[in-house]
């Protein structure tokens, strides 16, 4: 839509924010972890290879970059229209297991296993088989599968991205550093196993 016209004859400016994997407050899976963990007696176990790496952003540096944008955008809009920009932060590169387990851990939960607890070809047939359950079950009821297709290959798919063309375009640096970011997240699960007793 970049650049197309608008009432007044004026032209749109556009740009897409494009975001890693993101935690922090009110993060609806790491939510259902937390208590699927706690119905596990405070074990929770791996799934995915500790040698597949995920970058992750804190929701506070995504909201900031939301900010910068709409702050520079209107005056930068021939450098800045039309572009796609990642949005990372300071977190450190991790499995998605054991990056949650950063905030999980501190709340009493564990993760069991150095390597996955089922075969690969398990998983992805339990994901299909969620997937179908999801589609039979729409009419009735919202059903919303941890484990389908779509999250196990995410998973399983080792992704970094580089903010660098932000940094340059509009200034970007993340607001909240990752030792911010860990202790607000932490402060949140804590609050959750608080009101989950």
């Amino acid at each position: 839509a970049n650049g197309r016209k608008v009432n007044g004859g004026l032209p749109l400016v556009t740009c897409a924010l494009r975001p890693t994997g993101i935690y922090g407050e009110g993060h609806q899976v790491m939510r259902d972890f937390y208590y699927q963990g706690l119905r596990f007696g405070g074990r929770l176990f791996r799934a995915v290879p500790a040698s597949v790496e995920h970058g992750r952003v804190y929701v506070g540096n995504v909201a900031w970059m939301h900010i910068l944008v709409a702050r520079e955008l209107e005056q930068r809009a021939a450098l800045m229209g039309g572009q796609v920009y990642f949005c990372y932060d300071k977190s450190p590169y991790k499995s998605y297991e054991d990056f949650n387990m950063e905030f999980l851990s501190p709340c009493g939960l564990r993760l069991i296993g150095a390597h996955p607890l089922l075969p690969y070809w398990l998983l992805v047939l339990l994901a299909t088989l969620n997937a179908l359950l999801q589609w039979l079950l729409r009419p009735l009821v919202l059903y919303t599968p941890l484990l389908n297709p779509y999250t196990l290959a995410m998973a399983n798919t080792t992704f970094t991205v580089s903010t660098n063309k932000a940094q340059r375009h509009f200034g970007y640096k993340p607001l909240f550093s990752w030792e911010e970011s860990r202790t607000r997240t932490i402060q949140w699960v804590q609050a959750m196993e608080g009101s989950a007793r």
